[in-house]
This record gives structure tokens, C-alpha cells and sequence, in this order.
């Protein structure tokens, strides 16, 4: 069978089970579903960032200068909070996730995200800080260098050159694990299974591929996320091999159609199982152009009283492309779906406006999620 290649320029599309084959793929348990009680905690604190170059908080910033006042009192040096400079001193916003089942003296990672009017925390070094849960149990020590991934240079007279956002960065395993949280997944010989992305069928058949592994009724689908598990009798001395065991088995997997649209960036994501019902698109499109040209304006040699003055003029080109009729036809294939958004010849965002409207008609079988 002869294959065509279907671009979109500008487009990104995401061609999902585009074959029989792989409509029909299975995937690994612990890439389906996490078990209950594993999910990351959530971490904050509050913290400086020091040795910047001249890049850190403005002498506005008076939270910044009685913080620094107040660390240096824990070490024993008494300083006036309005006799300092914090220039070379960021406040931030320390945050992090723990794995509930990482013990003390384990490593995580650690963001850091500028409080005030810092304009880069590029070569800063986090000084040690305390980051606590939701319910104030202080989990994880702070501290190491920052990395921004970037750069921000400025040049004088307005010129600057900036890669990536230099207002937050990365100290990678900055933070000490000091209190573990003890993550239980078993609970009275049970456990569970939660899907990421909750579906019936995919439920039905995590439950049955685990079934037919470990025998009849070790595991039974709850609802549309939840599988339950009974920890069968061999392994009450070793549940780890059990969940282990469980986890690399093979299920099949399904989803709601969904088209995924960004219309910030213009792009869009077409899943599988999508699919149109025969419509009718008529498309136009106007375009809008204003221009501005400056002239200087210069009075005579010999001219006491006139001045040079800059003179604007705008300039406005209106074109409007006539509107065409496309036919949409039943589509049963992600590909026959892109191929129609190539017919139809628009840009990302006329497309999305478009899909917008097919679905409203109720051409568009598949959920729209506008991000």
C-alpha cells in the first residue's frame, strides 16, 4: 500500500495509533498506573540567594535586608537591617517534591524562583533552607549552586541579551532528606493501583492482566481509575517482589479521542480514534498591514525660530483573501483527519478556530481541550 507523507507547515501533529498494530499495543503496568500512597509530597520554603553579580534584590526590597539581617544573628553578627545592601542578595521561593518512600539522607532535587526585583540568580549559591509540607513537618535541607540554564547581559543604553528565564533556576540534589515521610502502599494485605489517565476499559484490563498472572480475584477494577489488590498468601513475607512482579506485566490500554490545541503557540495534537463527520468549512481570511515611516523635518539655514522636528508617516494596506469552500468528509483515520487540515490550506490558528466550530456542529467526534 502506498504511503503519503502529510505536512502542515507551522503545524505540529501528533499522529497516535495510526495503524491496526498499534491501536492494539499494550504498555507496562507501572508506565499505566502508580500505586496509592506513592505520590510525590509537595515541598516550600523560604531562602537567599548569595553572590550574585550585582544582579540581586533593589534597596526596595526591605524583606530581603531583614532576612540577611537575621541570618547573620544566627551567626552571632549584629547588623542594622538599613545599613545593608542586598544587591548581591535574592530572596526565593524554595520548592521541591519528596518521594514519600525516600529515606533520611536522601537527595532530591530543588527549584528556586526569585521573590522580588532580582534580575538573574545566575552563579548564586542557595544558603542552607528549611523545607517543610503541607502540614509543617520540616522534610528536606537546601543548599548548593544554582543553575539557570541561561544567561541575561546588559550592555548600557537599554541593550541587554537574555537566554531562558534567569529569574529561576535548578540546585540538582540540593536538598537533604532529614525526615522521611514513610509511605505505607500496603494497607491490611491491600494495595491499589491508580491509573494516570483514568479510563474503564483501561481498568478492566490492568485488573485482568494481573488476574491471570496471580490468580482469580487478586485484583478487581473499582471505577474508572482505582484497581484494587489483594496481596495473595505467598507473598505476605515478601510484597515487594509481588508489586514488582505486577508492575512490568503488559496490559492494554484506551483513551477518549482527544484533539489537543495551544493557542498561544499555534499548536495542535491530533490523538487516536479521532474522527469527522461529513461538513462543510468556508474560510476567508483579512489581513491588516500598518506601516510607519519617519521623515526629519529641517527649517532653513538662515531660519531663527523653526526647529528639526521627526515627521511620522503611516502607511495601511488592507487585503482580503476570498473565502473558499471546503467539503469535509467522513474520516475514520488520524491521517485522513491531518490530510482534511492540509486541504483546507489555513494557519495553525485559523485551523484551531476552525476545529472549534467543526465540533460545535458536531463534525468533530473526539473531546477538544483548548490549553
Amino acid at each position: 500500500m502506498n504511503t503519503k507523507r502529510i505536512i502542515v507547515p507551522g503545524l505540529l501533529l501528533l499522529l497516535a495509533a495510526t495503524t491496526a498494530a498499534q491501536a492494539g499495543g499494550e504498555s507496562r503496568i507501572k508506565d499505566l498506573a502508580y500505586l496509592e500512597g506513592t505520590t510525590n509530597e509537595p515541598l516550600v520554603g523560604y531562602g537567599l540567594v548569595v553572590g550574585l553579580n550585582g544582579t540581586g534584590d533593589s534597596a526596595s526590597a526591605e524583606n530581603t535586608s531583614n532576612s540577611i539581617a537575621t541570618l547573620l544573628e544566627k551567626l552571632d553578627v549584629t547588623v542594622n537591617p538599613a545599613d545593608l545592601k542586598a544587591k548581591n542578595v535574592a530572596a526565593v521561593i524554595v520548592t521541591g517534591n519528596l518521594d514519600p518512600n525516600l529515606s533520611a539522607g536522601g537527595k532530591i532535587d530543588v527549584k528556586v524562583n526569585s521573590l522580588n526585583d532580582a534580575t538573574s540568580l545566575e552563579g548564586g549559591h542557595l544558603i542552607m533552607t528549611p523545607l517543610r509540607a503541607a502540614d509543617g513537618t520540616l522534610c528536606v535541607l537546601a543548599q548548593g549552586s544554582v543553575s539557570i540554564g541561561g544567561f541575561n547581559i546588559k550592555s548600557g543604553a537599554n541593550n541587554s541579551f537574555r537566554k531562558n528565564h534567569t529569574q529561576a533556576g535548578l540546585v540538582t540534589n540540593g536538598g537533604t532528606v532529614k525526615v522521611a515521610l514513610g509511605g505505607h502502599f500496603i494497607e491490611n494485605g491491600r494495595l491499589a493501583w491508580l491509573l494516570r489517565s483514568p479510563d474503564f476499559n483501561t481498568a478492566s484490563a490492568v485488573a485482568k492482566s494481573i488476574n491471570r498472572e496471580f490468580g482469580h480475584d487478586v485484583a478487581r477494577a473499582r471505577d474508572a481509575q482505582r484497581i484494587d489488590v489483594v496481596l495473595p498468601d505467598q507473598f505476605r513475607g515478601d510484597p515487594v517482589s509481588f508489586v514488582a512482579g505486577m508492575s512490568i506485566l503488559t496490559s492494554a490500554s484506551d483513551a477518549v479521542a482527544r484533539v489537543v490545541v495551544n493557542e498561544r503557540t499555534g499548536t495542535i495534537i491530533v490523538g487516536k480514534n479521532v474522527k469527522l463527520k461529513e461538513a462543510a468549512v468556508a474560510h476567508g481570511t483579512l489581513k491588516v498591514v500598518v506601516s510607519t515611516y519617519y521623515d526629519v523635518s529641517q527649517p532653513t539655514a538662515l531660519s531663527r525660530t523653526g526647529e528639526t522636528v521627526v515627521v511620522p508617516d503611516v502607511n495601511t494596506d488592507v487585503a482580503e483573501k476570498d473565502a473558499h469552500v471546503l467539503r469535509v468528509p467522513d474520516t475514520s483515520t488520524v491521517a485522513d483527519v491531518v490530510g482534511v487540515l492540509n486541504d483546507i490550506g489555513a494557519s495553525p490558528r485559523d485551523i484551531i478556530a476552525i476545529l472549534e466550530a467543526l465540533k460545535r456542529a458536531g463534525s468533530l467526534q473526539a473531546e477538544l481541550v483548548l490549553m
